[in-house]
């Protein structure tokens, strides 16, 4: 009896781990179902499942609110274009559509809603409102003469923006001061008053102590006349002021880079500062309220907002005084909306970063802003060509105490170095090899890139005139922009011509038939019989 008591107590254990065990994988499966994911950012949808998935949620809401749907046609042919133009002509035909459907490139507008909606009704009225919106970037992405750069596609992420939007009184684009205008989301801004008239959008002008104080003039007078509220600021700056700590080698301002200016819309401001002018502008968004008798907020709320890896969480970190958001250099750190209480009067909302459509930029360009990540590009010289492009030659050697092959003969003197010689160059010079025996060019690439975003790469966009939009504009004044234009436009012509010119001149031209006809001798020679 015992040794059977033993056995049917084994079987019991043995049949209530195995019930146990399949308990778990039936909550792992209705935990899968109910979409219970990570909040993740995803701009480039390569992904089968992605693409299936997509696919069924499209056919699902469209049979249910439109019968008569038609497809959505795909394109996967992403790099045609028409050939037997210039580049001048294709640059003028792309300026045109980008003015042309310029109204069409906006950010996802929320669906109307009422606190008697029910969850499902929510959600299944915002991802059709979503799916329309992706619908009409479609026609966008199909036409071969615009260039429509990867843009947030994730529902739950514009979802947490909409949110942020919602319940902020200030609306803080954060931008890089180097290319404030690539961060810059204008349909941000109008989507905003529409959800409110009261809404004020502010751009705070992150790392701009690595900006000269002529070009944040230039800058100033830019956004002043365009009637833009700006502020200039350093998240790093205003860090390492808060800890008492010097800043790094590339971010030690100059003396003619210094804070201290007489002109308020040129300096950069400090933390005590930013936080008085964030009050400031709250009171008067306060004001306006109670005039129009609807104030209902005890307190005013700030949201930041733009592009991943500009500086939200650093700027909100310096602001607070402390540690309270996650930070690094990696896009996509923040996850969620928080909200952290400065004052009575005044409430900060970080938002997670989002990358806006926009047009004329690649994801190469992305990577180079650090916008995508780095550590998932495929084509490491497309992107370190955006560097070579923006930052002069000699700024390049002195900074990696370098020397870079110089133009040849029938090139261009003035054109940027190419994307495989700073590479190699650059592997030489830090004993960069790959397990193949050849340059480890890819190491180099991310290395170059860290150091472009970081700051040590010297590089600022000026703003655009009047009738002229000139970006590209490097540290030492020089459009790289128009030397890049003159360099791509050599054509075979030109080459040939180059050529023959260089043969003239060093006496080379009369000798040419010499030589070949010599060549031809040699080779009608027999061979001895030994």
């Amino acid at each position: 009896m015992g040794k059977n008591e033993k056995t049917s107590l084994g079987r019991a254990l043995v049949k209530h781990h195995n019930h146990a065990i399949q308990e778990t994988k039936e909550k792992g499966k209705n935990y899968k179902s109910q979409n219970k994911k990570v909040l993740e950012s995803v701009t480039e949808v390569s992904d089968i499942d992605a693409i299936i998935e997509q696919a069924e949620e499209a056919e699902r809401l469209y049979a249910i609110h439109h019968d008569s749907a038609t497809p959505v046609p795909i394109n996967m042919d992403a790099g045609s274009s028409s050939s037997g133009v210039t580049a001048k002509e294709w640059k003028e035909q792309r300026m045109r559509e980008e003015a042309l459907h310029a109204s069409s490139l906006q950010v996802p507008r929320r669906p109307p809603w009422t606190p008697k909606m029910s969850v499902e009704q929510l959600d299944a009225n915002e991802k059709q409102a979503f799916l329309s919106w992706r619908r009409k970037l479609v026609s966008l992405e199909e036409n071969e003469k615009l260039v429509l750069t990867p843009f947030e596609k994730n529902l739950d992420i514009w979802r947490q923006l909409w949110r942020v939007l919602e319940r902020s009184d200030l609306i803080v684009m954060v931008v890089d001061a180097r290319d404030p205008l690539f961060y810059r989301c204008p349909d941000l801004e109008a989507y905003a008053r529409e959800i409110d008239e009261h809404k004020e959008t502010m751009l705070l002008v992150n790392k701009a102590d690595l900006l000269p104080p002529y070009v944040r003039e230039k800058w100033a007078d830019y956004f002043t006349r365009n009637n833009i509220l700006f502020v200039f600021w350093s998240a790093k700056a205003a860090t390492a002021t808060l800890e008492g700590k010097p800043l790094k080698d590339q971010w030690t301002t100059s003396p003619e880079t210094s804070h201290n200016t007489d002109d308020p819309s040129v300096k950069v401001y400090g933390r005590d500062e930013l936080l008085d002018r964030l009050k400031l502008e709250a009171q008067e968004i306060a004001k306006r309220r109670k005039a129009s008798a609807d104030s209902h907020q005890e307190r005013v709320v700030v949201g930041f907002v733009g592009y991943p890896n500009v500086g939200k969480s650093s700027t909100i970190n310096a602001l607070v005084g402390q540690k309270r958001t996650g930070v690094t250099s990696t896009p996509g750190k923040t996850k969620h909306f928080q909200t952290l209480i400065i004052s009575e009067e005044l409430m900060l909302c970080d938002c997670p970063g989002l990358v806006f459509p926009s047009f004329s930029s690649s994801r190469y360009e992305m990577i180079a802003c650090g916008v995508l990540p780095i550590d998932r590009m495929t084509e490491h010289r497309e992107a370190v060509k955006v560097v070579a492009e923006r930052v002069p030659r000699d700024v390049i050697e002195g900074v990696y105490n370098i020397s870079l092959p110089k133009p040849k003969s029938y090139e261009s003197k003035l054109r940027p170095p190419l994307a495989s010689e700073l590479l190699r160059t650059y592997c030489l010079s830090r004993g960069y090899v790959a397990a193949s025996g050849l340059p480890d060019e890819t190491r180099a690439a991310r290395q170059i890139l860290k150091d472009y975003i970081d700051g040590k790469l010297p590089h600022f966009a000026m703003p655009p005139e009047d009738d002229e939009n000139e970006t590209g504009e490097t540290g030492d004044g020089g459009s790289v922009s128009e030397v890049s234009e003159e360099a791509r436009g050599l054509g075979l012509d030109q080459v040939l011509e180059d050529l023959s010119s260089f043969d003239l001149a060093n006496g080379l031209g009369s000798s040419k038939k010499k030589q070949v006809e010599s060549h031809k001798q040699h080779k009608k020679q027999p061979q001895r019989k030994n």
